[in-house]
């Protein structure tokens, strides 16, 4: 199997698991979960794209495959910090919804549409295994990030 596409396949399982982790086991993203599966999309395409690009261009789309792979991590790593309380999530859309006084309509517009999970709940996907979501996912993201690195430098020699 040619390394682009084998990075492209690793670099889209991390969003595709993600998805399925909301079926099963039924685990609710929050919006710091969210933005972090656009990078590995991103770095998948251009995986992708290093398939038809020749040696060294080959090599420098791999590495900002795995620079994009970074990002996700760098997301996960905030993440984490929200779940420790660290520091607030720098996301409005992570803050807990607050009541308001006043009308129930006007609480309701008050309240998000979408994630319904505050960014500071840890989520684990597994109750055996101590790690929250995000930290799985830095893991994952530094890890793949250098075995795309190590591998673009490698197929270029």
């Amino acid at each position: 199997m040619p390394f682009p596409l084998l990075a492209a396949i690793l670099a889209a399982a991390a969003p595709l698991l993600a998805m399925g982790s909301e079926r099963w086991p039924g685990l609710a993203p929050c919006a710091l979960c969210l933005w972090q599966r656009w990078p590995y999309w991103v770095a998948a395409g251009i995986a992708l794209l290093a398939l038809a690009l020749p040696g060294a261009w080959r090599v420098w789309a791999l590495r900002a495959a795995a620079l994009a792979v970074l990002v996700s991590g760098a997301i996960a790593a905030v993440h984490v910090g929200v779940e420790q309380g660290w520091w607030p999530s720098p996301l409005p859309a992570c803050l807990a919804p607050t009541a308001t006084f006043g009308s129930v309509d006007d609480m309701l517009a008050s309240l998000p549409a979408m994630p319904s999970k505050s960014c500071d709940a840890p989520a684990y996907a597994f109750e055996w295994l101590p790690l929250t979501v995000p930290q799985m996912n830095l893991l994952y993201a530094l890890g793949l990030a250098a075995f795309i690195w190590r591998g673009a430098g490698r197929r270029a020699r």
